[in-house]
């Protein structure tokens, strides 16, 4: 069995089980929510923001940052998805919800909220007592783009990967 087939067998078996929490009100609200204020980064560029009133910190911190998420997002939605033509899990037409997302039209692989949500964690939590509470912001916008069928997991690993990799690589360089 080819590693392509092995991950879309994975990726299934990640979908029907998710299948026990879509429905459920609360966690739709969650998951839509977090799949929502995740689009265009404006989560991060707003915690970006509030971190900048710090003591210590400047507003120049705040502007570096979004400079940080718009290079990222350049990098991701324009750069890396471009090599692959990866399908999403699902369409609007499959899955009807009072929730309303906007549908991307990019390649499926690897997520873009899941890869700026670990890029903003891993800069945002640098040197503060906050970095568990970034953590979790990132788990749960990248794994709610499983939860609304915007992606399969193994899009989400990638993304969560590579935004690590590339929040990692600037907090060291934004140090100097």
């Amino acid at each position: 069995m080819s590693a392509a087939r092995r991950i879309a067998g994975w990726d299934e078996a990640v979908d029907r089980w998710w299948e026990i929490l879509r429905g459920r009100k609360l966690v739709d609200r969650v998951m839509y929510g977090a799949s929502d204020v995740g689009e265009f980064s404006q989560i991060w560029h707003v915690l970006g923001a509030i971190r900048a009133l710090a003591p210590r910190r400047e507003a120049s911190d705040a502007l570096r940052f979004s400079a940080l998420m718009a290079l990222e997002s350049l990098i991701v939605n324009q750069g890396v998805k471009r090599l692959f033509g990866r399908h999403r899990p699902g369409t609007a037409a499959e899955n009807p919800t009072q929730h309303r997302l906007r549908q991307p039209i990019s390649s499926s692989f690897p997520s873009g909220h899941a890869s700026a949500a670990f890029c903003a964690a891993a800069v945002l939590s640098r040197g503060s007592r906050l970095g568990p509470l970034y953590r979790l912001a990132a788990v749960i916008v990248a794994v709610s783009r499983i939860h609304v069928r915007l992606h399969h997991a193994s899009d989400v690993i990638a993304g969560a990967a590579l935004g690590e990799a590339i929040g990692r690589i600037a907090a060291r360089l934004m140090r100097r």
